[in-house]
């Protein structure tokens, strides 16, 4: 008998992207205002060091690592009043800690690296660069919801970072995700790739967008084309997902059907569009294009999107 889940792909696409091997459960329906502090009285709790959308990395031979003990997150003056914790992974509380981490003089084997960093290293554990970009996420959150958006009084921390209060007229204020459509508009043996002026020199990716308020998935993937490219698209195929802590978005990949072909951009969002067949592609993802054009790198939803629609049309 078939099933509705014969064409799911193993493992998921979404498994294998940057930031997706997140294991914190946070667990917030049995979660109390007493779990922040009875982490920070566990010895077993793990920590990780934060300032500015960067994290706190210790290297040595055994390779690197985010998570830090008490001991070595002390030597960094970390201010645990705003501290959160996003949740236990391994039977281990972990808490994300603002601290002073002045780059200039850190010493090994210790160092700064940014979430984009985080993103593209090959030597941070998966599961750890998971739960570095939920932390930074989580403390932007914090950062830019001090105060309550119905009647403006102050807001503060409640289970442990997971939902703010407000003191005044006692709303309740969870975290939230914004999500963005990313798409690879096809047509023929062609894809449709752009690039912004905010790009890295010579970068192309696919098309972006964030979802408007009554949108579906598929209705923004379509704007988002038009609107960036001219390009009318008609179906659209979900591919994968992938968290996004820049500051806190889910990037939904998908694949879109073009109906037409001939491009039109304002210079401004795009500074160029154009359509790519998969030769050139693969010299690009294969850092060997002639004109020494690039795809974005192997972590992030663009690259698997553009790879994947290389295998498939191989």
């Amino acid at each position: 008998m078939s099933s509705v889940f014969d064409d799911c792909a193993v493992p998921e696409p979404s498994s294998l992207l940057g930031f997706s091997s997140n294991g914190i459960a946070s667990d917030v329906e049995s979660r109390t205002d007493s779990c922040l502090s009875a982490a920070l009285d566990n010895k077993d709790t793990l920590y990780l060091a934060v300032k500015s959308g960067s994290v706190l990395i210790c290297e040595t031979q055994a390779g690197s690592r985010a998570f830090l003990s008490l001991e070595e997150i002390n030597k960094f003056d970390p201010d645990f009043v705003n501290a959160i914790m996003p949740g236990i992974a391994d039977g281990r509380s972990i808490v994300a800690v603002p601290a002073k981490i002045d780059v200039e003089t850190l010493k090994t084997p210790y160092r700064a690296m940014d979430a984009r960093a985080v993103l593209y290293s090959a030597s941070l554990p998966p599961e750890e660069a998971g739960a570095v970009g939920m932390a930074l996420s989580l403390l932007h959150w914090h950062k830019t919801n001090q105060h309550c958006g119905l009647c403006g009084s102050a807001s503060r921390s409640h289970l442990g970072g997971l939902r703010r209060d407000c003191k005044q007229c006692k709303a309740q204020i969870f975290p939230r995700t914004d999500p963005v459509v990313i798409m690879l508009a096809l047509r023929g043996d062609k894809c449709l790739l752009g690039r912004g002026p905010q790009f890295p020199p010579n970068w192309y990716s696919c098309l972006a967008g964030f979802v408007e308020p009554g949108e579906t998935i598929e209705q923004a993937v379509r704007r988002e084309t038009r609107e960036e490219s001219g390009i009318k698209i008609g179906r659209v195929k979900y591919y994968a997902s992938q968290p996004w802590p820049f500051p806190h978005s889910l990037m939904i990949g998908a694949y879109c059907e073009a109906l037409s072909d001939e491009i039109s951009f304002d210079g401004e969002e795009l500074e160029d569009c154009r359509w790519f067949d998969r030769e050139e592609v693969l010299a690009m993802i294969e850092r060997r294009h002639a004109k020494e054009l690039r795809a974005p790198p192997s972590k992030s939803i663009a690259a698997h999107i553009m790879g994947n629609w290389l295998k498939q049309t191989a």
